[in-house]
């Protein structure tokens, strides 16, 4: 069994900067943690940020310059750091974990309004 548990969300005002949080706990064997993404009501679900099979990192447009994904490897744990957070980053985020072709896994969402 595989568990995402994010934590490290919370108000922020437009402008503010917030790092969430991604830990895999579990049967953690090649484990991949790869990505982070939100949705919105009335609107799909998007790749914020995610690591390539190369090992680079890809970012959608609309945050291009502001959040930052890193990940540390030996404690199995995934961040995203968001700066200049605008109103229209208000989301929920969800981290994103793989397991060989045919596992998926996700944690359990993290509200991050932005508001004055």
């Amino acid at each position: 069994q595989v568990q995402l548990v994010q934590s490290g969300g919370g108000l922020v005002q437009p402008g503010g900067s917030l790092r969430l949080s991604c830990a895999a706990t579990g049967s953690l064997f090649a484990i991949n943690l790869n990505g982070w993404y939100r949705q919105v009501p009335g609107k799909q679900r998007e790749l914020v940020a995610g690591f390539t099979r190369g090992g680079g990192t890809n970012y959608s447009e609309s945050v291009r310059g502001r959040f930052t994904i890193s990940r540390d490897n030996a404690k199995l744990t995934m961040y995203l750091h968001m700066n200049d957070r605008k109103p229209e980053d208000t989301s929920v985020y969800s981290c994103h974990a793989a397991r060989g072709p045919l596992s998926a896994y996700w944690g359990q969402g993290t509200q991050v309004p932005v508001s004055s």
